[in-house]
């Protein structure tokens, strides 16, 4: 079984992937997946031994790991998400994209309000963030098309955010969010597309369609 508990980047040379949850640590050359490319533990370097195939439902495992510690998901949540993905009509792996990518955690992230999941959940909770001036304290909040997410207006002054307007400035931010560094903020223009995840939607897809 692996181990998900511990530090964030001991998790991160567990499961072999950089997952971003350190930041811009996580692709600096400080980074843990730099100085130690192999898992963590007594074990973790013995190139001696053999590297053991994993098997089928191993693979899918691991992945699904990935998935919920990039999203900071529980399985219980994971498990409701995928309910809803396989019952649309759509294709269940554009529909997971689409309800994982829309979580306000994740947009907060992707609109770099936050540099991690883990920060911009933290940001939401202590009512930092507003979806259409409304004042928004929960992560799992599905924004729509059109929606406008923005640091609020009496928390814009906090240490957190400041210089946040000149990162905004020269941030690229994915296709379907139009960011305003006027607002702090931006607004959603379609729906999540081109969305490079650090695991196998389809791997999972199996998994839970057992």
């Amino acid at each position: 079984m692996l181990l998900l508990r511990g530090p964030k980047e001991k998790k991160e040379r567990a499961l072999g992937e950089r997952l971003g949850l350190k930041a811009d640590r996580s692709l600096s050359p400080k980074s843990a997946m730099v100085k130690k490319p192999y898992k963590p533990g007594q074990h973790g370097n013995n190139r001696k031994r053999g590297v053991k195939a994993l098997s089928d439902f191993g693979l899918q495992l691991k992945e699904k790991q990935k998935m919920k510690i990039s999203y900071g998901l529980n399985e219980n949540q994971l498990v409701e998400i995928f309910k809803k993905a396989i019952k649309a009509k759509t294709n269940t792996k554009e529909r997971l994209i689409n309800v994982l990518e829309r979580r306000l955690d994740n947009v907060v992230f992707r609109m770099g309000l936050a540099q991690t999941r883990i920060i911009a959940r933290k940001i939401i909770l202590d009512g930092h963030i507003s979806v259409n001036g409304r004042k928004v304290t929960f992560p799992n909040f599905q924004v729509k098309i059109k929606d406008v997410v923005s640091i609020n207006e009496n928390s814009k002054d906090k240490a957190i955010f400041k210089n946040l307007k000149e990162k905004l400035e020269k941030y690229d931010a994915p296709i379907w969010i139009l960011v305003d560094p006027s607002i702090l903020g931006g607004k959603i223009s379609s729906l999540p597309t081109d969305v490079e995840l650090p695991f196998d939607v389809n791997l999972i897809t199996e998994f839970y369609s057992k």
